[in-house]
């Protein structure tokens, strides 16, 4: 079992933490909530002892393994499944379907395992180091942000993945739906205090509400009966008849608990501004069609948004969606006829290769006044203000920005200008918790219409009246919400990726298994046998235990000599307790 031990971290003046003490009891799933720059990375770092704390320290076990995604990402095998076996101990060289079964979950395919893993994208390369964690199973799995880089179908399946896990989990995710399926404890940072509760996310921030109202009527109320004995004192200290009093009310004053008022907490805070348009259909796309190199990612694919619509853009990585986005937008080069907008329409689009669009040399403050030169300073400063970047921090240059910070730069340059349709290609990435809250609230509250693209489940659930799915090699329009399409529709086979192994090496691996399972079938009649074996020794001795017991008390009644049957008692109870002893080892080794 992990403990903390009064773990406190500050960097120069800035106190991240203090004095956590915090036990990880077996089979705990733990999510660690907290805004972003609270320190969960940092509380990460400090359990794998790539961080100093200033004090405390951490209690692990001795053979107790800790497991986390590697920062620095390096591949020295020419496969993707040679590179996540070679983390395996030698027993298990052979055993390439441990691999596989993780790799295909993650969304690999038999082609792709066998390729160069240098040959994968970022986020692939990122998944391949998650296989290569996962299949060591350690004893506790810190995870920080693993949802980042997976679509929605591989999404599901680490969802399934780790509620089965048999050690621990410290989970860092900005998916409340993720998070509340996988975990059985909520643990957060929040005003430089760590707090670890039984239940889901909603339980954990309610109780945290709860507490501060609470604080906060027991300040107001102290704050209220200083003020109330002050004003004796004041009025009584100099007369002799009441002296003795006011002392009295002046050291209850000194004795009385003093309560800071709490620090206003930065808040994600905002709202999209709406352009009318008169029509109810804001734009039309007929006959879709898209692809590179004869490669189709979709095609006759028509649909309209209307003021009102959330349309919820799903499926796998690489397939489509923010190609989709891109061509609706006229990105990409496409028929003008297929497009048709209302004349009216104005869009607001936030994705990557926007946030790519940013100058590195501007300051927060000149990107947002570049999307609308009609803003007074005032009113820039409030839309910074809003994107959590108020005063001074309106002056930071891009470049100096965290991915999270960028996002919400982009958010705000499409808050300077009225649009009636908004296009977000995973506006959740690098968004905290309580942000993505935020941004979701304000989605469902804008007037026109919205088109998205996501993983986070929490968002579909709460925002999608339609959805875009891609699946199964083509793109469907479904009416419905996404609790709809699963219900209906689902994600098929591809959504449970189980025991599906390499052709190549099937039989192999059917012939390795089999052998296992005999060999487990054969090793488990023995131990059941000798389970039984223990089961009647210990009979047979608890019976001799009780007839030398009778004997005993009888021959102490007649006042005959008993030391011999005490030693041959003691003996047998010494016999005994080794007996449930091996009898335990058995029933672990079962």
């Amino acid at each position: 079992m992990l403990q903390l031990k009064n773990i406190s971290k500050s960097f120069g003046a800035r106190v991240l933490f203090e004095d956590i003490n915090i036990n990880f009891s077996p089979k705990n799933r733990v999510g660690l909530v907290g805004r972003n720059g609270t320190g969960k990375s940092t509380l990460f770092k400090v359990i794998l002892g790539t961080e100093t704390p200033d004090t405390g320290s951490v209690a692990i076990p001795k053979g107790y393994r800790l497991g986390s995604l590697s920062q620095h990402i390096k591949f020295t095998e020419d496969s993707v499944i040679k590179e996540v076996m070679k983390v395996l101990p030698k027993d298990m060289e052979f055993e390439t379907y441990r691999a596989q079964k993780i790799l295909f979950g993650l969304g690999f395919d038999d082609e792709m395992t066998e390729q160069s893993p240098h040959d994968f994208s970022g986020g692939y390369q990122v998944r391949i180091e998650l296989a290569k964690t996962l299949v060591q199973e350690p004893n506790l799995l810190l995870l920080d942000e693993p949802t980042n880089y997976l679509d929605i179908v591989s999404l599901r399946w680490l969802e399934r993945f780790l509620v089965t896990f048999p050690g621990e989990i410290l989970l860092i995710t900005h998916d409340r739906s993720f998070m509340d399926a996988v975990c059985t404890d909520v643990m957060g940072i929040h005003r430089g205090k760590v707090k670890k509760l039984k239940g889901n996310t909603e339980n954990f921030y309610t109780k945290i509400k709860e507490e501060e109202e609470i604080y906060e009527k027991t300040r107001v109320n102290q704050e209220k009966k200083k003020k109330e004995l002050q004003q004796f004192i004041d009025r009584f200290k100099a007369k002799a008849t009441k002296a003795r009093q006011a002392q009295s009310k002046e050291k209850l004053i000194e004795k009385m608990e003093s309560f800071d008022e709490l620090e206003e907490i930065p808040e994600f805070g905002f709202s999209f501004k709406y352009k009318d348009c008169p029509s109810k259909t804001i734009a039309e796309f007929r006959n879709l069609e898209f692809g590179y190199d004869e490669n189709l990612l979709f095609k006759n694919l028509s649909f309209h948004i209307n003021r009102g619509d959330r349309i919820g853009i799903i499926g796998k990585n690489g397939k489509g969606k923010s190609t989709l986005l891109n061509v609706m937008n006229k990105f990409l080069s496409i028929p003008e006829e297929k497009i048709r907008y209302h004349n009216a329409a104005k869009v607001g689009h936030f994705g990557q290769t926007n946030i790519e669009r940013l100058h590195e040399k501007n300051t927060i403050e000149q990107e947002v006044f570049s999307s609308n030169e009609k803003l007074s300073k005032t009113e820039v400063r409030s839309i910074c203000g809003s994107m959590m970047f108020p005063g001074d921090d309106a002056l930071k240059n891009i470049s100096v920005l965290s991915g999270g910070e960028k996002s919400r730069v982009m958010l705000g340059k499409i808050l300077a200008t009225p649009v009636n349709l908004l296009y977000l290609d995973e506006p959740t990435n690098h968004l905290d918790m309580e942000s993505v809250e935020t941004l979701t609230r304000e989605v469902k509250k804008f007037e026109g219409g919205v088109a998205f693209v996501t993983h986070n489940e929490f968002m579909l659930r709460e925002l999608a009246n339609k959805l875009i799915i891609f699946h199964d090699g083509e793109a469907q329009v479904f009416l419905g919400s996404y609790d709809d399409f699963l219900e209906k529709i689902g994600w098929g086979d591809t959504e449970i990726p189980v025991e599906k192994i390499s052709k190549k090496t099937h039989q192999e691996i059917r012939n390795e298994q089999k052998k296992v399972e005999e060999k487990s079938s054969v090793n488990r009649q023995k131990i059941e046998a000798l389970i039984e074996q223990k089961e009647e020794k210990i009979i047979e001795i608890e019976e001799m235990i009780s007839k030398f017991q009778m004997l005993m008390d009888k021959k102490a009644q007649s006042g005959e000599d008993i030391s011999e049957l005490s030693v041959t008692l003691a003996k047998l109870s010494e016999k005994l307790e080794v007996e449930f002893e091996e009898l335990a080892e058995l029933g672990d080794k079962l």
